[in-house]
């Protein structure tokens, strides 16, 4: 009985709550709808007596206080339909119930064809009132008294914008110049004026369209070109410059910011007005005005890209990305899941990078924890997951470092790579893409010549039908290691910043853009392609620096100075984006090009890989470093003329490649061996003539160091390799034996 007792309490108490709840709901519901009847009510009654005031300055006006006898009569009951015929008209176009603090042209048109409505109306009741006998006011007055209420009734509801800029005048905050008199710099503006919490006063406009200098925009006056923001400054009393204009180019940025810093004032740059309008709250978009950055002063035009194509390409299908914690990686990463692959894997050696990759993405991710080196690992995440697109771009990509460890850029970059082919072609992928650089073009490091047998394993790996290609680019902005990061340390460091030449350029692309063009270069692969996007004008790196010290509000050599500490090993002044013997072919996209590969012979090409990898087993450095470097130029050497006896300058035989000398699995210095060290005095070498095959002894030549890159026009590495390659040419028919 107790518990029943008790359950019953609770169902009652349980009922009386929601009652209350309901009741409370109810009352809220009665005062919201009070609230709004209340505004209207003010607002029709204020409607009313400018309707009124309207129509009244108008008679008078016309009749200067001498209308007919018996006409005030008439005028009430014409007033009084005014009245009813405007309000309703009102009504009609939703002029009440409104929050007008923040009405714009929409508002404005909505008045303006009330008015004219009720103009109609009220005209068209002239016949009527000739019919019935009445006398009417004149259409004149009916007209100009329209337009005085219209005035009125505008007044009242856009008071608060029409005065904005005398309170703007008197406001306390940061004083801002405006660039652009656009779209954007107008909708800055009006932000400010609305919105006194944000601080921002402004207070002058620069653009160089001339028509609008000596105009106002929204009570701002537009005062001259940005040139002229130094003079002005100190009249205006400028504390601030900001950029509104859209996608300003890279001209326009570097001309803003030396115009502020010689204002000695900051400068920031707006988002776009979309930005600002997909914003939540309307100041956000004034609030994210940033500091410039060096993206900002290398930016280019954007880029073109046929989504439609690129999205059909991933949409429902099986995609895996390999290096998916790089900066390229995960920016791939990153658009592929907006595009709603079926299966997005992510790929990686490294597990913090992966799963920070993974926690950006929109969308679900498989995160497979992977060396690409271990070749049985790789098997079988492609046969676990099956992938219909590849994106690899797994590598080892800093240049000293690998200078020191060319073991570790031989395992990930070229027999890693090799393992991602084959495992691809195994599980039946049909679009591969390899990322590369431009310093597999004539490679000076360690790092580009693997980058460059990479590009070839694609090239002698990929299964026929399928649309395999690797696409080469320059440095892409703000990545791991890259320069813009160090250089951002160096001057938050207060420097020096250091600079390897004066003379060095670079080519530069953000990762967003270098990844719309890897999407789109994918489509457009048939297979077999290595393609090369258009990087623009290279940038010295020296002005580089400059600029980025400039960039945070520093003076270059006063309070950061630049060091000059001399060229690295593997480093050029200048890298190239293909050799001249690359035939470049135009694409359907204009910053796509294709390049027609020069292949290495395919049984030169194996054996080279074979010994590369057999002197990584051994863990032999400098055997290492060497087949890297004979082995990336194979190609270009196989490319030259044929000699007048029509034999190919490089020798193929019997499968060795490599500088044409045989080896028993272990070298060094581009020459084989039988066993033996480098220091020996011979290597068994293949003749060439009859197809005999027969061997003869012969001495070696002096093995060769690698010179320093004083001088980086020249590619001193690849001249020796070259000439190492020549020489062993010009030896051999000498010991052909009969």
């Amino acid at each position: 009985m107790n518990g029943a007792g008790s359950e019953g309490d609770h169902d009652t108490d349980a009922h009386a709550s929601t009652a209350e709840d309901m009741q409370r709901t109810d009352i809220r519901r009665v005062a919201a709808a009070a609230s709004r009847i209340r505004s209207a009510v003010i607002f029709v009654a204020l409607d009313a007596m400018w309707i009124v005031a309207g129509y009244s300055i108008s008679e008078v006006a016309y009749f200067h206080n001498r209308a007919p006898a018996h006409y005030w009569l008439h005028f009430v009951e014409f007033l009084m339909v005014a009245v009813v015929v405007t309000v309703s008209c009102n009504r009609l176009f939703g002029l009440y119930g409104r929050m007008w603090r923040h009405a714009g042209a929409d508002e404005a048109r909505q008045l303006i064809l009330s008015v004219a409505t009720s103009l109609c109306v009220l005209i068209a009741f002239w016949p009527i009132g000739s019919t019935l006998r009445i006398e009417l006011v004149p259409p004149i007055v009916v007209i100009v008294g329209a337009m005085f209420a219209g005035a009125g009734m505008g007044l009242l509801r856009f008071h608060s914008r029409l005065f904005a800029w005398q309170r703007g005048s008197k406001r306390m905050g940061l004083r801002v110049a405006v660039i652009g008199s656009r779209d954007a710099g107008a909708a800055a503006i009006r932000e400010m004026l609305r919105s006194p919490g944000a601080g921002l006063v402004p207070v002058a406009v620069f653009d160089d369209d001339e028509r609008s200098h000596g105009l106002s925009l929204l009570g701002v006056p537009v005062v001259g070109s940005i040139d002229e923001i130094p003079k002005a400054a100190s009249r205006f009393t400028i504390q601030q410059v900001l950029l509104t204009i859209p996608n300003p180019s890279p001209e326009l940025v570097e001309r803003a910011l030396r115009a502020a810093e010689n204002a000695d004032v900051a400068m920031k740059i707006l988002p776009g007005v979309k930005d600002m309008l997909n914003e939540p709250n309307h100041l956000a978009g004034l609030r994210q005005a940033r500091a410039p950055q060096i993206e900002d002063l290398l930016g280019r035009t954007p880029v073109p890209t046929d989504l439609d194509a690129v999205r059909q390409s991933i949409e429902g299908r099986r995609v895996l990305v390999t290096g998916a914690g790089g900066s390229i990686g995960s920016e791939i990463c990153r658009q592929v899941s907006s595009m709603n692959p079926a299966l997005l894997v992510l790929l990686d050696h490294d597990e913090t990078h992966l799963h920070d990759t993974a926690a950006t993405l929109l969308g679900p991710a498989i995160q497979a924890l992977v060396d690409i080196y271990d070749r049985e690992a790789i098997f079988d995440i492609f046969e676990e997951h099956r992938p219909e697109v590849v994106y690899h771009a797994a590598a080892h990509k800093h240049v000293p470092v690998l200078e020191q460890y060319p073991i570790e850029a031989a395992k990930t970059n070229v027999l890693g790579t090799r393992n991602v082919v084959d495992a691809a072609a195994l599980a039946g992928v049909k679009r591969f893409v390899q990322i590369s650089t431009d310093k597999a073009v004539r490679p000076s490091s360690v790092m580009g010549a693997s980058k460059r047998l990479a590009e070839q394993t694609v090239l002698a790996h990929s299964p026929e039908g399928a649309a395999y290609c690797t696409v080469r680019f320059g440095n892409v902005l703000g990545s791991r290691g890259s320069v813009i990061p160090t250089f951002s340390r160096q001057i938050a460091q207060g420097g020096p910043v250091t600079v390897t030449d004066a003379r060095m350029t670079r080519f530069f692309m953000s990762v967003e853009e270098a990844v719309q063009l890897v999407l789109q270069a994918s489509v457009l692969s048939k297979g077999g392609e290595i393609f090369m996007l258009e990087m623009g004008v290279p940038v010295k790196i020296i002005d580089l620096a400059e600029r980025m010290i400039r960039l945070s509000g520093c003076q270059v050599g006063i309070d950061i100075p630049i060091e000059i500490t001399g060229m690295r090993p593997g480093e050029k002044l200048n890298e190239v984006l293909c050799t001249p013997d690359e035939e470049i072919l135009g694409t359907s996209h204009p910053y796509i090009n294709r390049l027609v590969p020069m292949r290495a012979p395919a049984d030169v090409f194996a054996t080279d890989i074979d010994r590369l990898e057999q002197a990584t087993l051994l863990r032999d450095k400098e055997s290492v470093r060497t087949l890297l470097f004979t082995a990336a130029t194979t190609d270009e050497v196989a490319a030259t003329p044929h000699r007048e006896d029509g034999r190919q300058e490089l020798r193929e035989t019997n499968g060795h490649g490599a500088n044409g000398h045989a080896t028993n699995g272990h070298a060094s210095n581009g020459h084989a061996t039988n066993g033996h060290s480098a220091g020996d005095s011979e290597v068994v070498a293949p003749v060439a003539s009859n197809g005999s095959g027969a061997y003869q002894h012969e001495a070696a030549p002096d093995p060769f160091s690698w010179p320093e890159l004083d001088d980086a026009e020249d590619d001193l590495r690849l001249s020796k390799v070259l000439a190492v390659h020549r020489s062993d040419v010009e030896a051999g028919p000498n010991q052909v034996s009969a």
